[in-house]
């Protein structure tokens, strides 16, 4: 029996022709199937029709942004993992992204290389099914991606379930800055510091009722730690 594999399919959504062109070309070499939309519309429904495994969206659409179209992406039930072009890295920017449901984002003037190495980052697939962390009442489900507490299935972004995996494969351990940069954001990750709180402070929302235990801990002036009390 001959088992036939197929590639990732990823759904680029580009008004600028040539950049898009010049996006699916490097997919396509890289061995990925690539499709390309050139507006809002046209790419909502691409996205409804191939269920892509990847979609890459540049912020500025013709006719809508592309935040407004990553929003109705997830308001559609779609779970693949989304990155957004964008040309300013502002903390503002990183907040629109994460509040529109984007993943991860990408900065222009667009380089092959980064731009691929990311892309597999999202579409790697190495995890061993059911595999899961857990936390007293919280459990990190590894395949899905979802984060499970008391009954409640909590749905995550990319970064959001990479720095709480992070916090969960070191319980009770205190972690700086510095490291949770290095190990969620990479060695290259150029932003202000100041985006760990951004998502710590999301992730809290998340997974912590107002009858729930704070797991997420503050530890002043260092960083933070994993820990019931």
């Amino acid at each position: 029996m001959v088992t036939v594999e197929v590639s990732p399919k990823v759904l680029v959504i580009e008004t600028d022709e040539l950049l898009a062109q010049h996006v699916s070309t490097d997919l396509r070499e890289s061995g990925y199937e690539a499709t390309i939309a050139h507006d809002a519309a046209a790419g909502l429904q691409q996205a409804r029709a191939m269920q892509p495994a990847l979609v890459v969206i540049d912020r500025m659409l013709a006719g809508e942004s592309g935040l407004s179209l990553c929003s109705h992406l997830r308001a559609d039930g779609a779970r693949m993992p989304v990155l957004l072009l964008m040309a300013r890295d502002s903390l503002e920017d990183r907040v629109a992204c994460m509040q529109a449901g984007a993943d991860d984002y990408f900065l222009k003037p667009y380089r092959s290389e980064d731009f691929l190495k990311l892309v597999r980052l999202y579409l790697q697939t190495d995890v061993l099914p059911n595999e899961q962390l857990r936390f007293g009442d919280l459990i990190l489900d590894l395949t899905s991606r979802r984060a499970i507490r008391n009954d409640r299935t909590i749905e995550l972004t990319r970064k959001e379930f990479e720095l709480l995996k992070y916090l969960m494969e070191h319980p009770r351990e205190v972690l700086t800055r510095e490291q949770i940069l290095e190990n969620v954001w990479g060695y290259d990750f150029m932003g202000e510091s100041n985006v760990i709180e951004v998502y710590v402070r999301y992730l809290r929302l998340k997974i912590e009722n107002d009858s729930e235990k704070r797991l997420i801990q503050t530890v002043r002036g260092v960083g933070y730690v994993l820990r019931e009390t």
